[in-house]
């Protein structure tokens, strides 16, 4: 099977991803640390907590190794803030994804979106609605490079995406939803 003949395995995902694997293709530490956390992510999402904070602990380990050798690297503190929090560690998930922002301050770089958008997650995630709402609020006023998505927060994402599920109810994140970018 040849990578660039990956439209023919279509049909069947789970040979194509085999195959990745088995050549070696995603090899990088920080590959392995971020795809068990996406997998974590997933299973809190289908409600498998238990499962989650397993993985996230993998996630964890792996990612910790190269953010003792980086520390003042913005994107693998976000990383370990988002792998405490899948794994329920509230204020070591708090005190990271806040240490991603000092070390990306708006003033530094003002398309510093990635970081709000990380604290927005971890806030909402440990149940601070209000402290979540207002972020994305923000954010839906400022231009930046997307890190969650790749792509700014826009109104459709929060209406959309499940992650901002436990906010749904609010009226405040509900009108979020509903406002037009400018």
């Amino acid at each position: 099977m040849s990578l660039t003949g990956a439209k023919a395995h279509r049909a069947n995902p789970t040979n194509f991803l085999a195959e990745l694997k088995r050549r070696n293709v995603f090899t990088s530490e920080i590959d392995k640390g971020v795809n068990k956390l996406l997998l974590a992510w997933t299973q809190r999402l289908a409600s498998d907590t238990a499962g989650a904070k397993v993985t996230g602990e993998k996630a964890r380990s792996t990612i910790d190794l190269l953010y003792g050798e980086q520390p003042d690297n913005f994107e693998l503190a976000v990383t370990i803030s988002q792998a405490y929090a899948v794994m329920g560690e509230k204020d070591s998930a708090l005190r990271e994804a806040q240490r991603a922002i000092t070390l990306l301050p708006h003033a530094k770089d003002p398309a510093s979106g990635p970081a709000l958008q990380n604290f927005a997650l971890i806030q909402m995630t440990f149940g601070q609605n209000s402290s979540a709402i207002s972020t994305p609020r923000q954010l839906l006023q400022t231009p930046y490079d997307g890190e969650l998505y790749a792509t700014p927060i826009a109104p459709a994402l929060l209406r959309l995406d499940p992650l901002w599920d436990p906010l749904r109810a609010d009226p405040a994140f509900q009108k979020l939803c509903e406002e037009k970018q400018p």
